[in-house]
């Protein structure tokens, strides 16, 4: 018989075994008086010791041999980089194509969290959460990261940290909302993760990121993170964010080889999932469990059409630029040259005409009327300022190259944005792109081909429109379901026999015209649109009958007036009426001629 305190101490004992379930109905088996099964206790320890050693082996095992997110990983993850930098010593030892993993986690992933990280899960009392679905790009999800307070939520920004798992679960955070953050806050969240504050001081933006990161996977958190898929030659690719218009930083997401061909995964795919810290001898993030790919199931990713096989039609769905607040910019555009989904339209305009305030508008108006589409306002060579302006008045994706980077940046940001959006229209979904201005991407262009000997007048390389070509051409509206919309600005009266000939190069590609006049906004007559000279190519599909008999009618009446007469006439007209319904009614060909 063994007294009270050798039983205490081995119901201590057993409770430091995480075995109290069964050590209670092994004790409540035996008689109150009879001693505890020691025997039986040593033996599920020893069980319990190897099972450790055994995870402890398979950590070290996956730490040799794993080849596609962990030793694999590059020294750089620089695009355009040199084949030494970027090119890994060995080859992949995991081949995922033999074995085809079912799930949408990463192949290695699976083994990871059967082995290791359950098991440490199970022996601190938490177990493993599992991430909720997300919503539709168009939801507003609330970050549930350190911050304390202030909402991150945005149209197109709809990937957020948010709480998992059961009875709480897990705190989680979202790379992706830290990278919108300021410093300050980056600070503040630092600082409450237990970082000291002058560590923090000599830190740059990325490097804090990487910092709360790493602090918040010491306690045992999960961290979520999207962005655009760029894929190497070498095979594996990385996950650009577009909170950094697509330049690789050090908190890019690793996105292994045989993640690549186990999902489809192509250049511009809009991929969500967990990621996992890096290891010891590792440089980025990798990501550890895959959940959508551009807004949708995994497994769709895998049998979509290629964008160059669908088939394109004239667009026949208008996008409404009435808005609210009766503007009159988009309401003359909503009728004298209609924008529908899968427009190729050209803005032409002189240097300082408006143009960049008419792409807000246009911009605004399709935020307002159309949430169902993605909308991505893409600046090339423009001024820092503008680009800040843009990003605080548009509720949309704005990815920027500012005049002060250097020409292969310009490239390779106009790349990505067009590879994004042909992903998505092979989903099925609407894209808009407003770019400003095709003129600068094509010099960007010109700078950057090899050269092939002939020249064209203004000193344009002969291959170098072909490439802003395939940019403005992939506008179309497809058959069975999806459109591109590109509308973009193109220079003119700028002095440069270059921009002369770039506009004459684009001139005829487009089915949709906003001609921007110099002597309107000379008179700070806005919109200054030359009503005229615009116009969209089959508008019988965009507009009603009526709108169109009525459309007629008023060209007709306003073909002899003058330019300025026009564009006050109309003006006067508008701000007496709310919509264009009722400016319609409010015009006939006796008023206007008087």
């Amino acid at each position: 018989m063994k007294s009270s305190k050798d039983q205490n101490t081995l119901g201590l004992e057993a409770n430091q075994d995480q075995e109290p379930q069964t050590n209670a109905a092994e004790q409540s088996d035996t008689p109150s008086d009879a001693p505890p099964p020691r025997k039986i206790i040593a033996r599920k320890r020893k069980v319990q010791l190897k099972k450790d050693g055994d995870g402890a082996e398979a950590d070290a095992d996956r730490g040799s041999s794993n080849g596609a997110s962990d030793d694999a990983q590059p020294a750089n993850n620089a695009s355009g980089g040199s084949d030494n930098g970027g090119r890994r010593d060995e080859a992949d030892p995991i081949d995922p194509d033999e074995r085809q993993p079912e799930s949408s986690e990463h192949p290695d992933s699976d083994s990871r969290s059967k082995s290791g990280r359950r098991k440490r899960s199970n022996r601190s009392g938490r177990r493993d959460s599992q991430p909720n679905t997300h919503n539709s790009h168009n939801a507003h999800n609330t970050s549930e990261s350190y911050q304390s307070s202030g909402s991150m939520s945005s149209r197109n920004n709809d990937y957020v940290g948010r709480e998992h798992g059961k009875n709480g679960g897990d705190k989680t955070l979202s790379i992706n909302d830290l990278t919108r953050m300021n410093m300050r806050d980056l600070r503040g969240i630092a600082t409450r993760l237990g970082i000291s504050q002058e560590n923090l001081l000599s830190l740059k933006k990325q490097e804090v990121i990487f910092a709360i990161l790493k602090a918040h996977t010491e306690r045992n958190g999960s961290i979520y993170a999207y962005g655009s898929l760029e894929i190497l030659p070498d095979g594996y690719g990385f996950l650009r964010s577009p909170q950094n218009s697509y330049l690789s930083g050090p908190d890019d997401i690793y996105i292994s080889p045989s993640q690549i061909r186990l999902f489809n995964l192509k250049t511009g795919d809009t991929v969500y999932g967990q990621i996992r810290p890096p290891k010891e001898g590792e440089r980025f993030f990798a990501m550890l469990r895959v959940e959508t790919v551009n807004y949708d199931s995994p497994a769709n990713a895998q049998t979509r059409i290629p964008f160059d096989n669908l088939t394109p039609l004239y667009p026949d769905e208008r996008l409404n630029m009435e808005t609210r607040t009766g503007d009159a910019a988009t309401r003359m555009i909503n009728l004298f040259c209609p924008i529908g989904k899968g427009q190729r339209g050209l803005i032409v305009s002189p240097p300082r005409t408006g143009k960049t305030v008419l792409l807000q508008k246009i911009a605004n108006a399709i935020t307002e009327n159309q949430p169902e589409v993605y909308l991505i306002v893409l600046l090339i060579d423009e001024r820092p300022e503008e680009v800040t302006d843009m990003e605080r008045n548009v509720d949309a994706e704005v990815i920027a190259s500012t005049f002060d980077e250097q020409a292969t940046r310009h490239v390779q940001v106009a790349e990505m944005v067009l590879e994004k959006a042909r992903r998505l229209v092979e989903h099925r979904k609407d894209v808009v792109i407003l770019l400003d201005s095709i003129t600068r991407l094509a010099r960007a262009y010109n700078q950057t081909v090899p050269t092939s000997g002939k020249i064209l007048s203004g000193g344009v390389d002969s291959n170098a429109l072909h490439k802003p070509k395939r940019f403005f051409g992939a506008a179309r509206n497809i058959e069975d379901g999806g459109s591109l919309t590109i509308v973009a600005t193109a220079l003119i009266e700028t002095g440069s026999r270059m921009d002369e000939v770039i506009f004459e190069e684009f001139k005829g590609t487009g089915n949709m015209e906003i001609i921007l006049d110099r002597k309107l906004s000379d008179r700070r007559l806005f919109p200054a649109i030359n009503i005229k000279k615009s116009g969209t190519r089959k508008e019988d599909l965009l507009l009603t009958d009526e709108e169109l008999q009525k459309m007629w009618i008023l060209r007709k009446a306003i073909n002899p007036m003058d330019d300025v007469e026009v564009i006050e006439l109309l003006l006067e007209r508008m701000q007496k009426t709310k919509t264009n319904d009722a400016f319609l009614r409010s015009m006939n060909t006796s008023s206007v001629s008087d």
